[in-house]
């Protein structure tokens, strides 16, 4: 069997968190990275290219880069910026008060739509405010209860970005968008063994028909395109980076046969399993 594409992936943090000022820092990568934490990445000025899994971006400043653990990244040198980064892992989000959850889930279970966000001068300027007060915290000797202070500053950061997402999309009823919040996460959660617009509406005591509406009005696409939209990423992600049978992905993720998860990832993506891994390893002897 081909070994798979090699990627680096990113080793561990203290107490699953950790931010850091970045100004001018010149960021290259010499291989992709995969995420073993959330990563928020405020730009306030800078330049170059940001891959994440196989859509590009390009750096500039009064920008946010939202990447979920798990996915894969690469800056295409040289790419400057000047800004924040900030890493954090699930154990340190449960500090955070329960709250702000449902913000956590609409910015990163649903990574890919919400990986790149446009800020206004108002909230570069809060957010900005807001990463340098954490760092300052983050920086001092240890006190009581400094993570939990800590936990509760990223709750804040959250909830801002929650609300500039908010203001990206249509206008729609408040409790919708919390119904929409609430299916995001049972989503992140349950993906790999519910693939049914029909399992997370019964989940969530509604309609399929009227789940579909919400997803629709809240994100723009279908209740059906978003649980697919997540199990596609991950079978991406594991035929890019590993080299686990087709037969075992299609078992992690709850397929009956790995014909039937063949034939759901060709009709998702045009490529069958086999396909897909071959070009990407093509791409890692180039």
């Amino acid at each position: 069997m081909r070994s798979a594409l090699k990627v680096f992936v990113e080793t561990a943090i203290n107490d699953s968190f950790f931010i850091d000022r970045l100004d001018n820092c010149n960021i290259d990568t010499e291989l992709p990275g995969r995420l073993s934490y959330h990563r928020i990445l405020l730009v306030e000025n800078g330049s170059g290219t940001l891959i994440v899994d196989e859509t590009t971006f390009g750096i500039e400043g009064q920008k946010v880069f939202l990447l979920a653990k798990g996915q894969i990244y690469a800056f295409k040198g040289p790419s400057i910026v000047t800004g924040y980064v900030l890493c954090f892992g699930d154990c340190f989000w449960e500090k955070a008060p329960s709250s702000a959850s449902n913000c956590k889930a609409v910015l990163f279970n649903n990574a890919a739509a919400n990986q790149c966000l446009h800020l206004n001068s108002t909230e570069i300027n809060e957010l900005t405010f807001l990463f340098q007060i954490l760092r300052d915290d983050y920086k001092k000797p240890r006190y009581t209860h400094q993570l939990d202070a800590m936990a509760a500053y990223l709750k804040v950061i959250m909830i801002k970005l929650a609300n500039v997402r908010m203001t990206e999309e249509s206008a729609f009823d408040s409790q919708d968008y919390i119904l929409y919040r609430d299916f995001m996460e049972l989503l992140s959660a349950k993906y790999k063994d519910h693939h049914e617009v029909s399992d997370y509406a019964a989940m969530l005591g509604i309609t399929p028909r009227r789940l579909s509406e919400i997803c629709k009005r809240c994100s723009n696409h279908t209740a059906k395109g978003i649980i697919n939209g997540q199990i596609v990423a991950e079978a991406k992600r594991t035929l890019q980076f590993s080299s686990i049978t087709v037969k075992e992905i299609a078992y992690q993720l709850s397929f009956s046969t790995p014909e039937q998860f063949s034939h759901f990832f060709k009709k998702n993506t045009h490529f069958s399993p086999a396909e897909y891994r071959d070009h990407f390893l093509s791409i890692g002897t180039q």
